[in-house]
């Protein structure tokens, strides 16, 4: 993993209007993420942890602070940050393949390479055989696979990932989540995933950075070191540190203390 920081996150506050009252949301974070790093966010529920995400994508605006990618202010939607929400949201009337290109016919890059990458990414991950299938067709897991595919297409350079396991059952949570790791090391990608599953976040990063109740606040980050030896998500879990991770986020939330 290369060390120089692709994203850096400053200070950064956000609040809520409405008529009767203001609502902070985030307060004062910072933080800094590695290239190459796969970089998880934990709170309790409503802490404002996909707030975050969304300030970072571009798609809400921080009311103070700063956030950089590559040393660039983020003002808004950037096509160097990919963004993959909870449901997968593929188009039933769309192929998989004419779904996983909608990114790309989007931000007006669909040409004759970027169609043909598309296809290689479909092929190489398990979907080669479900290209012309519709998602109707697809198992949860599978359409979590394309969501992803969809996502990388675009070739960006950080992936946010919202909780994009939380509507699978338990066994299909662990294997896509194995397989998502999977691919996004394999693809050279920086990630940060925002999810309720400490096992989850312990699993498939480098980092595990722990937000307070709502506003979100900074309360630790844990540099995840796990003497295992394994790259996959569920062999990871097999390390004699996992359940000590476990442990000392969980206290770390403290979600029974609001």
């Amino acid at each position: 993993m290369q060390h120089d920081i692709i994203l850096n996150v400053q200070n950064v506050s956000m609040a809520y209007h409405t008529i009767n009252k203001e609502t902070l949301a985030v307060d004062d974070v910072s933080f800094s993420v590695k290239r190459g790093e796969f970089f998880s966010i934990v709170g309790p529920s409503g802490c404002g942890k996909s707030t975050l995400l969304s300030i970072i994508s571009g798609l809400l605006n921080a009311e103070s602070g700063t956030i950089t990618l590559d040393g660039q202010p983020i003002s808004g939607p950037n096509p160097k940050i990919g963004y993959m929400l909870q449901r997968d949201h593929l188009f039933e009337w769309r192929n998989i393949l004419q779904n996983v290109l909608l990114g790309l016919e989007v931000q007006h890059k669909l040409t004759q390479e970027t169609k043909a990458h598309t296809i290689e990414l479909l092929d190489t991950y398990g979907l080669a055989d479900f290209k012309y299938n519709y998602p109707r067709q697809l198992s949860g897991g599978m359409k979590q696979k394309v969501a992803l595919i969809r996502t990388l297409a675009i070739d960006p350079e950080v992936l946010l990932l919202d909780e994009p396991f939380s509507s699978l059952d338990y066994q299909t949570r662990l294997y896509i989540s194995d397989e998502v790791l999977n691919i996004i090391q394999k693809e050279k990608k920086t990630a940060i995933l925002v999810t309720h599953d400490i096992a989850e976040a312990v699993s498939m990063s480098d980092r595990v950075m722990v937000l307070s109740h709502r506003p979100a606040k900074v309360k630790n980050i844990y540099d995840i070191v796990l003497s295992c030896g394994a790259v996959s998500a569920i062999g990871r879990r097999t390390a004699p540190e996992f359940r000590e991770y476990f442990n000392m986020i969980w206290k770390e939330l403290d979600i029974h203390d609001p």
